[in-house]
C-alpha cells in the first residue's frame, strides 16, 4: 500500500492544508516521506458530523455484527504484512521483533473485545418487574441497560505505534462500546497511522457500517486535538502522553459548556520496594533483574521502574553493586524521537545537577543519533522528600534508589508519592508483616500492585488494571487495558413502563440475546 499523506475522513482521503508533519527515523535522523499536512476546523467539523450521523445506527448494531467488525479490523491489519512492520520500525527505531509482538497484541485485543461484545455482560441488564399490587405504593416496570456515550476522540501514543495508537486499546474499547472514533494520529509515526487507519477504513466498508464510524486526522501542535475535544458532538476522549499535553486537553474537555470524560494516562515512576528478607536472600539476583526491566525498550514504557525504595544497609549495597554492574554493561538504545531523547537527557542532567543524587553507574555510550545511555542514581530519603527535582519522571532507562534509615522513613516516602500505574513488592515469607503494613498505602497510590515481578509488560486480559490516581491518569476509576476498559465509554439508561414494542432487545421479556441478567434481585443463569 502506497502512503499518500492524507487524512481519512469517513471513507474519503483528504489532503490537509496546515503545516505538514514528517516522521523522522530516530536511528538516523532521516526524514521519511511523505509529509502529512494538518487538518483545519473544516475537517474537524466534517469528521465530527460524520461520527454524529453514524452514532445512533452504530450503537444499535447487533452484538454479532459489532464483534465481526472488530475481528475484521484485526484481519485487515494482519493483511498489511511486512509493509506495516517495516514502516513502524523506521518511524520508531524499535526492533522488528518488538513491532511484530505489538501487532500481535493489537490484533489480539481487538479479538478479545469481540468476545466481550458477544458475551454482552457489559450491558449490565437489570430488570425489576412491575408490582402493581404492592402496598403502600405500587412499583412500575423498571429496566436498565448500558448504552454508548457518543463519538470518541483517541490520541495516539508515541511509545506504542500500534497497541496504544490508531487501532489501540482506546479505539478498540470505544468501538466495542458502540462509539464512533476519530483518531488524532501521533506525529512520530504518521505513516504507520495511515496504514492502520486504512485497514480500519476498509473494515468499515466491508462490514457495511456508516462511514463516520471511523476517521483519522493529522495536525502539528494542539490545534486539531483541542478542536476535537472541544466539539459538542464529541462525548469522551482517550489520551496517552505527556503530563503537560494531557492536562491541557483535560482542561479543554472540562471547560466546555458540556464537560466530557477525558481519560488521560500521563506520568508514573512505578516504585519498587525490595523488602529486607528478600534483599538479604537474593539482592544480587534482584539487582540484575531490575536492570533488565529498566532497560526494556530503552525505558520508554509507562510502567518502567523509575524508583527503588529500600532500607539502607549491606543488603541494599549488594543490590546496588549488582544493579550498577548490569547498568555499566548496558548498551545504548535508540529512543523513539529526537524530542524524547532531548527530554531524557534533560531529566538525567537534572538528577546530576540536583546536588542530592549520587551517580551509581552509567551505561555504554553511542555516538549515533538519539541513543539512550542507561543510568542509576541514589539518594537519601530526606533529600528525596525535600527535592522536587528528584521526584519527577525521567522517561527512559534511568532509575533512582532512595535509601531509608528505617521502616518509618520508608513508609513516609511511600506516603509522599504521587499516584502511580504500578507499585512492586519484592518480598520473601519473612517480609509478610512489612508488606502488610505497606499494602494500604500502595492500594491508595497505584492501580496495579505486583509481588516478585517487574512492572514492564502489561497483560491484556479481563482482570488487568492499567490506570491509577493522578497524575498516572486523570481518572483512577478506569483502566485503559483489559476488557473493563469498555465501561469508559458507556452510561446506564433506565426504562420505566415502556411497552414491549419499544424495549431494546437486551431488556425484552423473552431475553432474545440470552444475556445473564439481574431480574428482581436474582441473577439469571
Amino acid at each position: 500500500m502506497n502512503l499518500t499523506g492524507e487524512m481519512l475522513i469517513g471513507q474519503k482521503a483528504v489532503k490537509g492544508s496546515r503545516d505538514p508533519i514528517q516522521a523522522i527515523n530516530p536511528a538516523t535522523n532521516e526524514r521519511l516521506e511523505p509529509g502529512y499536512a494538518g487538518g483545519t476546523q473544516a475537517e474537524v467539523d466534517q469528521a465530527c458530523q460524520l461520527a454524529w450521523d453514524a452514532f445512533d445506527a452504530y450503537r444499535e448494531t447487533s452484538l454479532e455484527d459489532r464483534a465481526v467488525f472488530l475481528e475484521t479490523i484485526a484481519d485487515e491489519i494482519e493483511a498489511l504484512g511486512d509493509a506495516l512492520v517495516e514502516r513502524a520500525v523506521a518511524e520508531s527505531g524499535l526492533p522488528q521483533a518488538r513491532i511484530q509482538g505489538e501487532r500481535g497484541r493489537t490484533c489480539g485485543q481487538l479479538r478479545m473485545f469481540a468476545k466481550t461484545v458477544r458475551a454482552g455482560e457489559w450491558l449490565d441488564v437489570r430488570v425489576d418487574p412491575a408490582m402493581p399490587d404492592r402496598q403502600p405504593m405500587p412499583r412500575g416496570d423498571l429496566r436498565q441497560r448500558h448504552i454508548a456515550l457518543g463519538p470518541v476522540v483517541v490520541f495516539g501514543a508515541s511509545n506504542f505505534p500500534l497497541a496504544f495508537s490508531v487501532a489501540g486499546g482506546d479505539t478498540a474499547s470505544a468501538l466495542a462500546a458502540g462509539c464512533p472514533v476519530i483518531v488524532k494520529a501521533h506525529a512520530a509515526h504518521p505513516g504507520t497511522g495511515e496504514l492502520v487507519g486504512r485497514a480500519i477504513q476498509a473494515a468499515v466498508k466491508k462490514c457495511g457500517l456508516p462511514e463516520g464510524v471511523f476517521s483519522l486526522m493529522f495536525g502539528s501542535g494542539r490545534e486539531v486535538g483541542t478542536a476535537l475535544v472541544s466539539d459538542e458532538r464529541i462525548k469522551a476522549a482517550g489520551f496517552t502522553g505527556s503530563r503537560s499535553g494531557g492536562i491541557a486537553l483535560w482542561k479543554a474537555a472540562q471547560s466546555r459548556p458540556e464537560p466530557i470524560p477525558f481519560y488521560a494516562e500521563m506520568s508514573s515512576i512505578n516504585p519498587v520496594f525490595p523488602l529486607p528478607a528478600a534483599l538479604k536472600a537474593r539482592g544480587e539476583e534482584m539487582g540484575k533483574a531490575f536492570v533488565g526491566s529498566l532497560n526494556m525498550g530503552a525505558g520508554q514504557f509507562c510502567t518502567n521502574p523509575g524508583l527503588v525504595i529500600a532500607l539502607k544497609g549491606p543488603e541494599l549495597d549488594a543490590f546496588l553493586k549488582a544493579a550498577g554492574e548490569a547498568v555499566e554493561k548496558s548498551g545504548a538504545q535508540t529512543m523513539l524521537t529526537p524530542g524524547i531523547f532531548e527530554a531524557y537527557e534533560q531529566g538525567v542532567q537534572s538528577l546530576q545537577e540536583s546536588g542530592k543524587a549520587q551517580e551509581v553507574a552509567r551505561g555504554q555510550k553511542d555516538e549515533s543519533p538519539n541513543q539512550c545511555q542507561a543510568g542509576l542514581f541514589k539518594t537519601s530519603a530526606q533529600d528525596f522528600l525535600s527535592s522536587e527535582a528528584l521526584q519527577g519522571e525521567v522517561f527512559g532507562s534511568t532509575s533512582l534508589v532512595v535509601e531509608c534509615a528505617d521502616e518509618a522513613e520508608l513508609k513516609k516516602v511511600a506516603e509522599h508519592l504521587e499516584g502511580q500505574l504500578t507499585a512492586t513488592l519484592q518480598m520473601d515469607d519473612a517480609d509478610l508483616d512489612a508488606a502488610r503494613k505497606l499494602l494500604p498505602t500502595l492500594e491508595r497510590k497505584a492501580g496495579r500492585i505486583l509481588v516478585n515481578g517487574w512492572p514492564t509488560g502489561v497483560e491484556v486480559c479481563d482482570a488487568m488494571v492499567h490506570g491509577g490516581p493522578f497524575p498516572a491518569t486523570s481518572d483512577s476509576r478506569t483502566t485503559s487495558v483489559g476488557t473493563a476498559a469498555i465501561h469508559r465509554f458507556l452510561r446506564p439508561v433506565c426504562y420505566q413502563d415502556l411497552p414491549e414494542g419499544l424495549l431494546p432487545e437486551a431488556i425484552k421479556n423473552d431475553n432474545p440475546l440470552k444475556l445473564r441478567r439481574l431480574v428482581d434481585g436474582k441473577r439469571e443463569q
